[in-house]
Formats: C-alpha cells, structure tokens, sequence
C-alpha cells in the first residue's frame, strides 16, 4: 500500500527534473528566452533623467555642428539609461606552466658490539651456526621521490553583442547588460555579456572592448539537443559528487 506514494513522489521527481531545461525542448526546438522582463527592455522604456537642454543660438539652424546629438556630428556614444552600445570581445590568450622537482635520500646505520670483557664470545657459542653478534644491528634506507607537472591553456574567442546601459551609478559609471541567442535547427546558442563600463572607455563608433569593462562576465554557450547528448545526466552527476571514489 506503501508503494503509490513512493511511486508518486519519484515520478514527480523524474518530471521536475524533465522540466529543468530539458522538458523545453523534448520533441521541438528549444524556445527563445522572453524577452519582455529582460533588464535591457526595462531599461529602454524607463524615461531616465531628463537630458539637459543645450541653449541653441540662431545661426545653429545653419550650422553643420551642434551639440545635439541628433545633429550630423554629435556624439552619439551611449550615456544615459536606454542607451545601446556595441561590446566587442576578442580574446587570443595562451599560458603555459610547467613544475618539476626531484629529492633523493640515503641512510645507512649499523651497530656493533665485537668486544664487552668477553660477553659477544659467550654470546656467540649460545647462537647458532653462522651467526654471530659481532654486527647487532644494521639498517639501511632509501628514499626517492619526483614529481612532474604541465598545465597548457589556449583560448580564442571572438564575438560582437549590442548591451544595453540598464543604469548610471553615482559616480557616472554605465552599468551594462546584453544578450543574445541564435538558434540553428534544434541548437540555441547563447551570449551574454555585463559589467560596468566608463563612458570615457567607450569609443566614437559607440564601441567598447571587453578588456575595458570592469567585473565582466561574459558567457558563451548553447542548449539544446546536442548539448544535452554531451552532459552527464542528473543521477550520474549527483553520483559523482558525493561519491569519495
């Protein structure tokens, strides 16, 4: 009677872990991301502070340069909430490091008692044929250790993403945020990207690299059929971590 229960349970079990991920693309392919409640769309609608207003003298009507940025030459680079930018991550980075020690060690002692007002002469008719206590005691050791190790790394990634600034901190300081997904069959790869950025950082094409965006994080994956064909299932992952062998 016990059994329904237990049933029950692992069942709802198996269809928690089912709709972890997976379940979104059993049978189809995996769906986009919503974007509605995505911090970049909060940030576009969101009026920000007001922009102040550049006092336009009369002859600007005639001029090629003004201060606006909708004019022919203004700057254009993201400055505000709602603003978009292009980030630019080109990342070409090798390490290699390579650890290797040896230590030897050798000891050698030896006792012995050939001559005590005759003791070791007595001692020697009492053991039998072949011994003797001239050598008491004799202990030699060795020891030998080496270790060799190499560590080899090459990572080369190269991708744009337009990031939205989702807020300005107090000390003017653009906080970013974008994403992005591309989906190709039954695969969607995924890209994202935030940090903080200083405005002075940001280029004349409205452009800054990911080496100028301080805590970035970038991530650059994918889900999908494929991807789940590669990973390790729930149960085997659970058995790893808690296994101590």
């Amino acid at each position: 009677m016990n059994a329904l229960p237990r049933l029950t349970a692992l069942a709802a079990l198996a269809l928690l872990a089912a709709c972890n991920g997976r379940g979104d693309h059993i049978g189809k392919a995996p769906s986009f991301t919503p974007v509605a409640e995505a911090p970049e769309t909060r940030a576009m609608i969101d009026p920000g502070l007001p922009v102040a207003i550049v006092e336009q003298r009369p002859s600007d009507g005639a001029s090629l340069w003004s201060p606006s940025r909708a004019s022919l030459l203004g700057d254009r680079r993201a400055v505000v909430r709602g603003d978009i930018l292009t980030v630019v991550i080109e990342i070409d980075e090798s390490a290699e490091i390579s650890n290797s020690s040896d230590r030897s060690r050798t000891g050698s002692e030896s006792l012995g008692l050939p001559s005590l007002v005759g003791l070791p002469q007595r001692l020697d008719e009492a053991l039998p044929e072949g011994a003797t206590s001239a050598d008491l005691v004799s202990i030699d050791s060795q020891s030998r250790s080496s270790g060799d190790g190499s560590v080899s790394r090459n990572e080369k990634l190269e991708l744009r993403i337009a990031a939205t600034v989702v807020d300005v901190l107090p000390n003017g300081v653009l906080s970013i945020s974008g994403s992005q997904e591309l989906r190709v069959n039954f695969e969607l790869r995924e890209l994202l990207v935030t940090g903080y950025v200083r405005p002075a950082d940001i280029s004349r094409q409205n452009e800054v690299t990911y080496d100028k965006i301080a805590s970035a994080r970038v991530s650059y994956g994918g889900r999908g059929q494929i991807t789940d064909v590669q990973q390790p299932r729930l149960g085997q992952q659970v058995l790893d971590a808690v296994l101590p062998f």
